[in-house]
Formats: C-alpha cells, sequence, structure tokens
C-alpha cells in the first residue's frame, strides 16, 4: 500500500503534490489543511484522514484533532501539534504530526515519529517538504520528498 503523507498545505496543492497523490491508495493530513476546497481535491486522489490543524477554523469543525487508523497491520496517530501526543501510545507503531513546517524522521521507544514538514507556502525560509511511504505489513518505508520552489 502506497501512502502519501503531508501537512500544513494551508490552501495551496501544488502540482508537483497532487503528480504525487495520484500514486497513493491512502493520503494522511496532519493538519491546516485551510479550507474545504483542499480538502474535497485531496479526496479526489485517494481516500484521506485528516486531523485539523490550528489554522483550521469553523469551516473543519466536523474534523478531530487526533485520529487513530489501522492499515495493513500498523496503528497510526495522526495530530497537527506534537505537543498534543498524548503520553499513552500503547499500541500506537507510528504518530504523525506536523505544526512546525520541519521534516522529521525519527524513532522512539519502538515508535516511528514523522512529521513531513509543509508542501503548502513557503513559511519561515523552511524547505517544502512530503513524505510518500510504502506499508506492507508491519514495515514501513518511508522517502523524503522536497519540492523545489523558485529562488527570489
Amino acid at each position: 500500500m502506497k501512502l502519501a503523507i503531508l501537512s500544513d498545505t494551508h490552501g495551496l496543492l501544488r502540482p508537483e503534490v497532487a503528480d504525487l497523490l495520484k500514486t497513493a491508495d491512502v493520503i494522511l493530513h496532519g493538519g491546516d489543511i485551510n479550507n474545504q476546497a483542499i480538502a474535497d481535491a485531496l479526496g479526489q486522489f485517494a481516500p484521506v484522514y485528516f486531523v485539523r490543524g490550528n489554522n483550521d477554523k469553523a469551516w473543519a469543525e466536523a474534523i478531530p484533532h487526533s485520529l487513530t487508523l489501522t492499515l495493513e497491520g500498523m496503528t497510526f496517530y495522526l495530530v497537527h501539534n506534537k505537543k498534543d501526543v498524548p503520553a499513552d501510545l500503547t499500541g500506537i507503531d507510528v504518530v504523525i504530526f506536523g505544526h512546525s513546517h520541519k521534516y522529521f524522521q525519527g524513532e522512539k521507544d519502538g515508535i516511528l515519529w514523522l512529521n513531513p514538514g509543509s508542501c503548502g507556502p513557503r513559511r519561515f525560509h523552511q524547505e517544502i517538504t512530503m513524505m510518500m511511504a510504502e506499508l506492507s505489513g508491519k514495515t514501513l518505508q518511508v522517502q523524503k520528498i522536497s519540492i523545489a520552489h523558485p529562488v527570489k
């Protein structure tokens, strides 16, 4: 199963991101979608699971602040801000978060922590990034995707 993991799109679906989403079986979004049009556009590519970010206002009231889901036997916990991750992660294999716009991939106490960064408007002089991952049983192979941005 091919996963697209993204966050902090902030109302922008870049053509490069859309091209990658065409190859995904599932999309996991770590929040700050910013509007219903982007949410709807993402849903045209594959089943999409969202959490609500701090910039997702009234339009996103039905979107949960956190979400736990299992895909092919691997359990994912999605939340926008890492500080909102609960202390007890029993049964969780992967934590996906966003908010900082900084790409991160690391392991702690047997749990994989992933922040795909931001693939929306470039902010804070950060890279424009997302993740593509291949899920096979309890194995997740993650690839960092860097998207070029025009130099000003």
